[in-house]
């Protein structure tokens, strides 16, 4: 059976209080929950709302402006301009699949490492694995690039496949076309 939402307060103060542990946390206490896994509510303590996407987009800034940035500013202003659009919800879920299958890739990548160097892979440096990646981008912004090709012949046809049927609907109404004859 798996365990139940471990469940965290935020309080008017902009406290966060854990349920689990009896005890305030910090953001950076939220975010070892992330990296461990471990599935989280945070609600208001006087309303209830949940607050949970609201303080990991406050983890996610706080990573952004502290070091080296993940996103840059063509991607955020791209991601900008998807809200509102009628794409959205689609880009919500083509972001969310190819996280999943780049975790999928990266998990199988470090059992791979595991079955070859064994449980303690702690020997291998960042360094090889600095060359590693530098030897794969190549081959990987190959893949992508493929990948996005076929992304994009899959949703033209899906667009052309729509206008089609769109237009079968409404054969019998008047259009522009013939009222301009």
């Amino acid at each position: 059976m798996s365990e139940p939402v471990r469940l965290i307060k935020k309080y008017p103060n902009r406290r966060l209080y854990d349920t689990k542990t009896s005890a305030y946390i910090t953001l950076g206490d939220v975010k070892e929950l992330v990296l461990k896994y471990e599935g989280f509510k945070v609600l208001d303590a006087k309303t209830a709302e949940d607050l949970t996407r609201s303080i990991l987009l406050q983890i996610i800034l706080e990573e952004e402006t502290g070091g080296v940035p993940l996103f840059s500013c063509e991607l955020l202003s791209g991601f900008i301009r998807f809200y509102g659009s009628a794409s959205q919800n689609m880009l919500g879920r083509y972001l969310e699949n190819n996280m999943r299958t780049f975790i999928e890739f990266q998990q199988k990548l470090q059992e791979q490492t595991r079955n070859v160097y064994g449980s303690d892979a702690s020997h291998i440096q960042a360094d090889f694995w600095n060359q590693f990646l530098n030897f794969q981008q190549p081959a990987m912004q190959n893949v992508m690039s493929t990948y996005m090709d076929q992304s994009k012949k899959m949703f033209q046809s899906m667009q052309d496949q729509l206008q089609t049927q769109t237009r079968s609907m409404f054969t019998g109404f008047p259009t522009a076309d013939k009222e301009d004859k």
